[in-house]
């Protein structure tokens, strides 16, 4: 366990090493070109302007997150749930899946006033969007995780007299795991996005909201400061879910090979 906490803070010391250095270097270009203010602020002066408005960022922040967090959370209960049942049904599997993918295709941007029009403008109608933007990366991988377990395994356990439902609980969600989480990771990734997407339609507040207000008094600086937040809000999210596959999935090789590139690193 020790050697898993290692691995995750040398992961996101890498991280915050290569953002700095992505910083300074952005600092020294618009320095030495001299690129006006309006068209790239240099990251001091948007850290500055941040700093000023901190009150107004941290309230947005906090209401973007109650969509994102809530829409994911969504998702992830109802993507597994429907991947389960395009996998044990066969009749859901050639009903739901052509249906999953049609409304993948269909741009969720020119669907979102519907949602308005459905549920209102407020907190359900974000959730809806970030759900539908977050669960098909999950259900994709959570069909191919559960198709994905070598029929060998079911024998051996079938062969101990082990039940369905003991089959499944020690037999295919273990062996699902990693591959659901890898849709976990993507669907947290999207989350900030569509949370962002869904403001960007209706919303009096937000950090979508303030992208809208500061862009279009074309406050560059403001600009870049609440896209920051907003990614970091997705790394946070991003980040939970990759500590918890790590505690979740310690046997899997992903999870080893941490182990075996800390452990040598100490030596």
């Amino acid at each position: 366990m020790f050697s898993k906490v290692i691995g995750a803070v040398k992961g996101q010391a890498h991280t915050v090493g290569s953002l700095v250095g992505a910083g300074i270097v952005w600092e020294i270009a618009v320095r030495l070109l001299n690129v006006p203010e309006y068209i790239l602020p240099a990251p001091s002066k948007v850290f500055a302007d941040l700093y000023k408005n901190v009150p107004i960022v941290f309230t947005a922040s906090l209401y973007t997150l109650q969509p994102m967090v809530l829409g994911f959370l969504v998702a992830v209960v109802m993507g597994t749930l429907l991947a389960l049942l395009v996998v044990y049904s066969r009749a859901f599997e050639a009903i739901f899946y052509p249906l999953l993918v049609i409304l993948q295709i269909i741009p969720k941007i020119a669907i979102a006033p519907l949602f308005i029009i459905w549920v209102g403008f407020g907190l359900p109608s974000k959730i809806l969007l970030v759900f539908l933007l977050s669960f098909f990366p999950i259900v994709v991988n959570s069909i191919v995780a559960f198709k994905s377990i070598e029929p060998d395994v079911y024998d051996l356990a079938k062969s101990y007299r082990a039940g369905r439902l003991k089959i499944f609980w020690k037999v295919e969600l273990p062996g699902a795991l990693p591959s659901l989480f890898a849709g976990f990771k993507v669907a947290a990734a999207l989350s900030a996005t569509a949370a962002v997407v869904a403001e960007f339609v209706a919303s009096d507040n937000g950090l979508g909201y303030l992208l809208l207000n500061y862009n279009g008094n074309m406050n560059t600086s403001m600009t870049f400061a609440v896209i920051i937040v907003l990614s970091l809000l997705g790394l946070l999210l991003y980040g939970i879910v990759e500590m918890i596959e790590r505690f979740a999935i310690p046997w899997h090789v992903s999870q080893r090979r941490d182990d075996f590139t800390v452990g040598k690193s100490a030596t």
